[in-house]
């Protein structure tokens, strides 16, 4: 949802093509942005002069080589926008504001037996109030995008309160900048695409392992979603056995077989390794599955397995899966490769905040 127009957000695309660049390979001389972007190093002066007079990027210091005339990196200036992202989950409902470089300065958060509008929507209005005032007249937050699992009902009769409750027009009631929302699995992928540590080629595939397991796909750089937004919807996938992938691959089966929930962090996660190691070979298997039909579908080179499980755990389910690729059929297509994502608990919160980012910094204007 929009609500008025922010004049300081109003860039051109070449100017959201220099952000992205920079956002994407870290700090970058003019005369790098005019070869990547093909637009004559005068134009890229003018705009990266204006970028910098209206707070988007920090000139670093002169790099001085042998050969050649010295060169000055431009950066993201990190306090350039804000960005408001709320986390709906099963457990777990998380408020953060992140800036313009992808680093979380606020962070708010409430566990729950399951979900409510009413408790969510307290949560946020509460946690928005509070984050508000604690920022500066001058703070520029640009909007607020919100995370959340479709159909929620489909959960239990104990979600069917979600039926006809607009979260993203609620929220927006009051506020002074617009509210967007997406599928929290779709945001987990947009936020590895965006913020992620990981080198990656333009097109992969994004399987988030948490409470449920889904994914999402990149093909030539944008997050697909589709026009009734089914795409990357890896978690209901069929795998063998008349099951989904979210069936074998999510946290929440694990939890079935300790016959108990485990805490939403990396601290408090004590599992017995043999029980351990059984989910992980279960959910490796599907993993490779979906990995290898999505390959023969849109043949893609990568496929990133991240997720709200510690990096022992990921490590683990990406060797796995790895291994259980190797034994099956795959005559007429090349094996993806198999890496671990980088941003692990934190990418759902981080893609909601890259719902307004992408919108007023990206080429295109969206993510999808």
């Amino acid at each position: 949802m929009l609500n008025d127009p922010i004049p300081w957000l109003d860039l051109s695309q070449n100017e959201r093509q220099i952000l992205s660049l920079i956002r994407r390979r870290g700090p970058l001389p003019r005369a790098a942005l005019a070869h990547v972007t093909g637009l004559s190093p005068q134009a890229i002066t003018n705009l990266t002069r204006k970028l910098i007079q209206n707070g988007f990027l920090d000139a670093g210091e002169v790099v001085r080589g042998k050969v050649g005339q010295p060169s000055t990196p431009l950066s993201l200036a990190p306090e350039g926008a804000l960005f408001l992202g709320l986390k709906l989950g099963r457990r777990l409902v998380e408020l953060a504001l992140v800036d313009f470089v992808g680093h979380i300065k606020i962070h708010r958060q409430e566990i729950y037996s399951h979900p409510t509008p009413e408790r969510v929507l307290a949560f946020a209005r509460q946690g928005l109030a509070t984050i508000l005032d604690s920022l500066a007249p001058s703070a520029r937050i640009a909007g607020m995008g919100i995370a959340a699992p479709f159909r929620l009902w489909d959960w239990g009769s104990e979600m069917a309160g979600w039926h006809d409750v607009d979260l993203s027009a609620s929220l927006a009631e009051g506020l002074a900048f617009p509210v967007f929302l997406e599928n929290d699995a779709s945001t987990a992928c947009a936020a590895e695409l965006i913020f992620g540590r990981s080198v990656l080629p333009r097109d992969f595939v994004h399987l988030y392992i948490a409470h449920f397991a889904g994914g999402g796909v990149v093909l030539d750089g944008r997050l697909r979603i589709g026009p009734r937004r089914n795409a990357g919807a890896l978690g209901s996938m069929p795998i063998p056995g008349g099951r989904q992938l979210l069936d074998a691959a999510s946290v929440s089966t694990l939890e079935q077989r300790l016959g108990r929930s485990l805490p939403p962090d990396d601290s408090g996660w004590q599992v017995p390794t043999d029980v351990e190691a059984q989910w992980i070979a279960e959910a490796a298997h599907a993993l490779a599955f979906v990995a290898l039909s999505a390959t023969a579908l849109l043949d893609i080179p990568v496929v990133v397995i991240d997720g709200a499980v510690p990096p022992a755990t990921r490590r683990a389910l990406a060797d796995a899966t790895r291994t259980a690729m190797e034994a099956l059929p795959a005559a007429g297509i090349d094996r993806p490769k198999v890496i671990e994502g980088s941003l692990a608990r934190s990418a759902r919160i981080l893609g909601a905040a890259a719902l307004p980012l992408a919108h007023f910094f990206e080429p295109g204007g969206a993510l999808a």
